[in-house]
């Protein structure tokens, strides 16, 4: 079975599908323009404290970049980054676009947190049979609307927090055809290692740049006596950084809330010096 897509169609679209896609398109280079790097935050599966991730390297990038730093968040059903970066409405609106708030150390930040009602799940106004098909459609839509209508203005860095799986940083690398590259997220376990490592090949296949490991929960630090003992069995990040040739970037130990920027010097150290 083949499929046309809408630049395949002969004859007059009706819809003008190909159009609006089009143009949007090319307002996202423009809402990009000042945009210096734009960087995926990926892993295969969830619970590995991706979102936490994406939220400590804003914080701990923003006083080391000029241009400052922006978090979009990618997972549309399960938003949290608004929340985790203290970033709240209302967001100011008008036929131009819309601008993000602002979060912890001045992080740009635009969440579908930011437009959902407090405890209300998202909701998709699909048809009402084949839903899902449409579903994907719907999401990659709400991605491109995201990029294309939110005035981040100058950022030397836009993280964008993406959901498991790998289907979505192929959508995001189609709508931003000069993607920075990709960072995974893994815990220790030989089943997230197992999971992100589907997930790096994937990246691999769809022409995007790797650049890098972290692992998260590599341990847990007493708070008593300073101590980090294992959380989680098995070395994933170590084991997956050797695998794809990329480095490991750090091995961050859990905490129950973010911490603060000095404590995120390794980390942010090693991210500068993969960032193009």
């Amino acid at each position: 079975m083949k499929f046309r897509t809408y630049h395949q169609v002969a004859g007059d679209d009706a819809s003008r599908l190909g159009e609006q896609v089009a143009a949007q398109r090319s307002r996202i280079r423009e809402r990009l323009r000042g945009v210096r790097r734009v960087v995926g935050v990926m892993s295969g599966k969830g619970g590995v404290g991706k979102s936490y991730l994406t939220a400590a390297m804003a914080v701990g990038l923003m006083p080391r970049l000029t241009q400052g730093v922006g978090v979009l968040d990618g997972d549309l059903k399960s938003p949290t980054a608004a929340r985790m970066l203290g970033a709240a409405g209302p967001l100011h609106l008008d036929t131009d676009g819309v601008d993000p708030a602002v979060g912890l150390g001045g992080v740009k930040v635009f969440s579908m947190d930011l437009l959902l009602q407090e405890g209300q799940p998202l909701r998709w106004r699909e048809p009402g049979t084949e839903r899902f098909i449409w579903r994907g459609v719907l999401e990659t839509g709400a991605l491109r609307e995201f990029l294309a209508d939110v005035r981040w203005g100058a950022l030397d860095l836009l993280l964008v927090d993406l959901p498991p799986g790998v289907d979505h940083l192929e959508d995001l690398a189609e709508l931003v055809p000069a993607l920075t590259g990709a960072i995974a997220v893994t815990i220790p376990s030989e089943e997230s290692r197992r999971s992100v490592e589907r997930a790096m090949h994937a990246a691999r296949e769809s022409k995007v740049r790797l650049l890098g490991v972290i692992e998260n929960m590599s341990g847990y630090t007493c708070a008593a006596c300073g101590r980090t003992g294992p959380l989680f069995p098995g070395e994933a990040g170590a084991a997956l950084a050797q695998s794809f040739g990329v480095p490991l970037l750090d091995r961050i130990p859990y905490h129950a809330t973010l911490p603060q920027p000095t404590g995120l010097a390794t980390l942010t150290d090693a991210l500068l010096a993969v960032l193009p």
